[in-house]
């Protein structure tokens, strides 16, 4: 079977009308003495650097396997965290072992290296980000199998919403296309928060502006609907190659369009989109908070009985 066939063949791990809550783990990551990376990891790839983290390929020694070694920039993370100051906030690799789900990366363990810096060990995903998917030559994948991904980008959301957390950092960099399974995973979860009022009081604007809320932007309580929008935001990217109000841009200024002005309407940049579908990523690009869809769940309800899409 090809990757693309699987794709089409396999089907979402569906409960309650189509969503695929998170799979009971079967074991948290375990947090040990000081890690001495040198001496457990043979570093294999030179380091991915991200906003606040490097990640490495790594031979893991101990384990006797290939895996993904996240070392987080200790200033940076700590900058983030003491925005909860009192809260009691679980780190990055706290609530990274707990979201045990097909459709999202699985974190081994978790704990602090001999030099200070908080790591995370996880599976090592072989595949590109869907980032470089949409922009590179392996755009064919999306080609008659967008509603599989989306459906398994929704279950993995669902699965983070179900475990009591909200991912605030949605958008196609953090999917990755894993081709050895042929699945999709969602990753990266340092803007991570619980769902808890407390956690969620205005002023706290984090992730890509590209994938922005509008009530992110406004400064404004927020709630599992930011990752919500901003999932509407990749879908519509992934339909249309573009995104929702066309321009692109790193700063704070290309948000201000998700409030200034109503997305495009998919069916625009899409004339032959199924109905239930345009109409559904629409409802999660509504502006105000409560006329959006309000979970997931209810996403994967209104595409359920979709069968097909047509080609890009």
């Amino acid at each position: 079977m090809g990757f693309l066939d699987f794709f089409k063949s396999k089907p979402s791990g569906a409960k309650s009308a189509g969503a695929g809550a998170a799979e009971k783990p079967t074991r948290l990551g375990r947090v040990g003495r000081r890690l001495d990376i040198k001496k457990r990891f043979e570093l294999m790839r030179e380091a991915i650097s991200g906003t606040m983290s490097n990640f490495y390929k790594a031979f893991d020694k101990q384990e006797d396997r290939v895996v993904g070694l996240k070392i987080l920039d200790p200033e940076k993370t700590k900058a983030f965290e003491d925005r909860f100051k009192g809260l009691k906030k679980p780190s990055e690799g706290e609530i990274s072992v707990k979201l045990v789900h097909k459709n999202i990366v699985h974190t081994y363990e978790h704990g602090i290296t001999t030099d200070g810096e908080p790591y995370l060990v996880m599976e090592f995903i072989d595949g590109p980000g869907l980032n470089y998917v949409l922009l590179g030559e392996q755009r064919h994948i999306l080609e008659g199998n967008l509603l599989p991904l989306l459906r398994q980008i929704a279950d993995a959301l669902y699965a983070v919403h179900l475990a009591g957390f909200i991912h605030r950092d949605v958008c196609p960099r953090n999917v990755i296309v894993d081709t050895e399974q042929g699945v999709l995973k969602l990753i990266d979860f340092g803007l991570t928060i619980p769902n808890k009022p407390e956690f969620c009081q205005p002023g706290n604007r984090t992730g890509n502006p590209n994938y922005m809320a509008p009530e992110l932007v406004k400064r404004q309580k927020t709630d599992v609907r930011v990752d919500i929008f901003a999932f509407g935001v990749t879908a519509y990217e992934l339909c249309c190659g573009q995104l929702p109000w066309g321009a692109r841009g790193l700063t704070g200024r290309a948000a201000m369009d998700h409030v200034a002005r109503p997305p495009d309407d998919i069916r625009e940049h899409r004339g032959a989109i199924h109905p239930a579908l345009a109409d559904a990523i629409m409802k999660c690009l509504e502006q105000e908070p409560a006329k959006r869809i309000a979970s997931m769940d209810e996403f994967l309800r209104r595409i359920k009985h979709v069968e097909f899409e047509d080609k890009l």
